[in-house]
């Protein structure tokens, strides 16, 4: 009976580290020095909080300055193969001359949020 008690709590004490370990690891910034698209809603220079959430490696990024909601886009979490040195932004340079945010590094982080193309292209492999 004891040792059940002492499994239960063991148990309930790992799952609130899981899950405030995902919690803690939804969450990041985003630096835009020029104008870019991000999922066909331009967005201007700034400082963008991001927040994500989502089961596996399909998430819903919401990119917000202060507390407004600038966009809602489709995310998946891709694996790097070494943590990112800074964050970063990949930007692509669109025909027309307009750039297209595709793809979101953090600091220290192995893991990357793919937008756009990338995620299109992801989903189209499965």
């Amino acid at each position: 009976m004891k040792v059940s008690r002492i499994f239960k709590g063991l148990l309930l004490g790992v799952a609130l580290l899981l899950a405030s370990s995902a919690f803690a690891a939804s969450k990041g910034s985003l630096a835009v020095v020029d104008p870019v698209t991000i999922a066909g809603k331009q967005v201007a220079p700034g400082q963008y909080k991001l927040t994500w959430d989502g089961n596996g490696s399909d998430v819903t990024l919401n990119i917000m300055q202060g507390k407004n909601v600038v966009a809602t886009v489709p995310a998946r979490v891709i694996e790097l193969n070494s943590a990112a040195s800074t964050d970063s932004a990949v930007v692509s340079s669109n025909s027309n001359g307009t750039k297209t945010l595709s793809e979101i590094r953090f600091s220290g982080k192995k893991y990357a949020l793919a937008i756009g193309q990338e995620t299109a292209q992801a989903e189209g492999s499965k």
